[in-house]
């Protein structure tokens, strides 16, 4: 898509999967972010606040799934977040897919279920949709800050380092069974 290829030769001559910022300021970025995410989940494991996000379950004509690696937190999962204070649930899965992956959604989006996370004394609930209909919006804003990587990939064939609860919501949108309501 929009993410070069690890070893691919970017348009100054430097090899690597991410566009890059010259300097100290994009690792110190990744720095920030990192620690950030610690302090959220150090601020959820002490008070187990109650949060709503979403994930968007994309695929192109080949029905190959859209998958985004983040620069904080290791693994691939489907693009999305949390939802926002007078925002709706479409509205962040929208907005979402715009920042990670440069996509704008068309239409109506289809809810495929709600999920609970308990996990790491979480108190998350997660709503994936599925977004059938969908354009190219050019260059991710958030694409080597956020986010390290983005791709379509097989159903079938998705890139190591998927997170188990990415790939159960895969399978389950496309079986359309439903084997669990945890994340």
């Amino acid at each position: 898509m929009w993410a070069r290829p690890k070893g691919q030769a970017g348009p100054n001559g430097q090899a690597g999967d991410i566009p890059r910022v010259r300097g100290l300021v994009q690792p110190l970025l990744w720095r920030v972010l990192q620690v950030g995410y610690r302090l959220k989940r150090l601020h959820a494991a002490l008070f187990r606040p109650v949060t709503l996000g979403v994930r968007a379950l994309v695929r192109n004509d080949e029905g190959h799934v859209l998958l985004i690696r983040h620069t904080y937190v290791p693994g691939w999962f489907m693009p999305g977040g949390g939802v926002g204070k007078d925002e709706t649930l479409e509205a962040a899965v929208a907005r979402e897919l715009h920042e990670e992956a440069g996509i704008r959604a068309l239409g109506d989006m289809n809810l495929v279920g709600a999920y609970a996370n308990f996990l790491q004394l979480k108190s998350d609930h997660v709503l994936v949709y599925e977004v059938p209909h969908w354009e190219e919006a050019g260059p991710a804003p958030h694409l080597g800050f956020e986010i390290a990587e983005i791709g379509f990939f097989p159903p079938d064939a998705l890139p190591e380092g998927t997170s188990p609860g990415t790939r159960l919501r895969i399978e389950e949108a496309l079986t359309r069974r439903r084997t669990t309501v945890y994340w």
